[in-house]
């Protein structure tokens, strides 16, 4: 999965640029998806490879520090920019003569660069709260990396204000992007009805279709592993719900881009054909 998840997004990120069709906001924007599922996928699946066939189970500190921060960034980067994304195609099928002159390369660029300081700024502060906690107990994670459900379930301190900054800080991060991709999807839905055009409607929402089944699946199980009270946490589900989005979803991304979107499949066989 993890060998899939890495030649699935590296092939999108060659096709999109190699390619001179898709080099449209819209792919800009799939380029950063991509290159953000490699970072997600290579944040916590080797350690993950490397402890499932060690006999040790070990992490150090500083190792779970950092590969917190890490993933949690990336998560709430991939929340903004989903959203980010839904915009890009509310303009595209709701204002399509506005549409070049406002997703011009530097408005792209601005959207694309909120997204990574957003997810940045949201991990530094729950990294700071999580580990100025004590942990005077077995240090034993009963998950698959380091996360901050289950580094909370270990501390032996009050951990009132990080479940608090945990469920406030998912207000922005993660719910007001879902409603933002709703309220989007809403008003497409409804111009895409509106369209006399047989083939006008089968464009729109064949560019669309890819990228609302992504925010389905990686919504789905980010906000029920974080926006939530920390006493309804269950390992054990909680567990087969991180493994979606942080292996599963990664692993699908190109594939749902590749196979429902006809522009990448043609630029995919284009490619191929000036290859041989």
């Amino acid at each position: 999965m993890y060998l899939l998840a890495l030649a699935g997004n590296v092939v999108i990120l060659l096709i999109s640029h190699l390619d001179t069709s898709l080099h449209i906001p819209m792919y800009f924007f799939l380029r950063n998806l991509s290159f953000l599922d490699i970072c997600y996928t290579s944040t916590t699946m080797p350690k993950m490879l490397q402890l499932l066939l060690a006999e040790t189970k070990l992490i150090s500190f500083s190792g779970c520090v950092g590969q917190m921060y890490i993933f949690v960034a990336l998560v709430g980067t991939e929340c903004v920019l989903l959203a980010v994304m839904s915009y890009d195609r509310f303009l595209a099928v709701c204002m399509p003569l506005r549409y070049s002159a406002i997703m011009n390369p530097k408005i792209c660029s601005i959207f694309a660069g909120l997204s990574w300081v957003s997810g940045l700024v949201n991990s530094i502060v729950h990294t700071f709260f999580t580990f100025h906690l004590h942990f005077c107990g077995s240090n034993t994670i009963n998950y698959f990396y380091c996360d901050i459900p289950p580094l909370l379930s270990i501390s032996c301190d009050n951990t009132s204000i990080n479940e608090l900054l945990l469920l406030s800080i998912g207000v922005f991060i993660g719910w007001t992007p879902f409603m933002c991709i709703l309220i989007s999807y809403i008003y497409i839905i409804v111009t895409i009805i509106k369209m006399k055009s047989t083939e006008g409607r089968q464009k729109a929402f064949s560019t669309c279709s890819s990228h609302l089944t992504v925010v389905i699946l990686y919504f789905g199980s980010v906000l029920f592993s974080y926006v939530r009270p920390i006493s309804s946490y269950s390992m054990a589900k909680d567990r087969l719900i991180s493994v979606l989005y942080s292996v599963v979803c990664p692993m699908l991304n190109p594939l749902i881009y590749t196979f429902k979107n006809q522009d990448v499949k043609k630029a995919l066989l284009r490619q191929l054909i000036l290859r041989q």
